[in-house]
């Protein structure tokens, strides 16, 4: 049974359905919740998978503000040198494009929020995840800051007018979303309570951005 490092930095972002979907499909998930106090791993021995969710923190705190993130990065970078089959949500994603050569910064169009459409690329129909996803696939957004730049080589898989880099690959088996899939109407409903600023950047009613 192949095995997958599951790293939760917050708890406001475990795997939920993403986690049932893939325990359905036959892997054993090794999680590691951060905000609960568990350690990384030093390395990805013994774990033939890497997925990193989301949190409240940002890619661009400092070591000091958010120490915790220190790790998550240093197994990312891991898993781009390696090439290791990876899934790095939000958050994960900013981290990323950082360990990769990329950027982020504070989102110049405000936060993200709700339901939205991102459009795939020409190069996301060669790729073995994307090329049998719509063409335009609704997704759920909550991000503050954004990738302003993808790492040298990486390949952008779906963009959209707001924020470009919405999905993309490093590698052959390195991959980064903006966006969420892992989410349920609870989680959608406690991110909105407890980020108005979000929630009123949004065009939507609260209820409409957590339906």
């Amino acid at each position: 049974m192949a095995r997958l490092l599951v790293v939760v930095p917050s708890e406001t972002d475990p795997p939920a359905r993403l986690g049932g979907w893939l325990s359905d499909a036959g892997l054993e998930l090794d999680e590691r919740h951060l905000g609960a106090g568990d350690e990384l791993p030093a390395d990805l021995t013994g774990h033939d998978g890497l997925l990193v969710l989301g949190g409240p923190q940002s890619s661009l705190d400092s070591a000091e503000t958010s120490p915790e993130l220190v790790g998550v990065r240093h197994l990312l970078a891991q898993a781009v040198a390696a090439d290791v089959p990876t899934l790095a949500i939000c958050l994960g994603a900013q981290l990323l494009a950082q360990v990769g050569g990329g950027n982020t910064r504070v989102g110049v169009a405000g936060p993200e929020v709700g339901a939205t459409l991102v459009a795939k690329r020409d190069a996301a129909d060669a790729d073995r995840v994307f090329g049998p996803l719509p063409l335009s696939p609704d997704v759920v957004q909550w991000h503050h800051d954004e990738i302003s730049d993808l790492p040298p080589g990486a390949t952008l898989l779906a963009s959209n007018p707001v924020y470009p880099n919405q999905a993309y690959r490093v590698g052959q088996r390195v991959y980064g979303l903006q966006f969420h899939i892992e989410t349920d109407e609870a989680m959608v409903r406690a991110w909105a309570e407890s980020d108005p600023v979000g929630v009123a950047s949004s065009p939507y009613d609260l209820e409409t951005v957590c339906a």
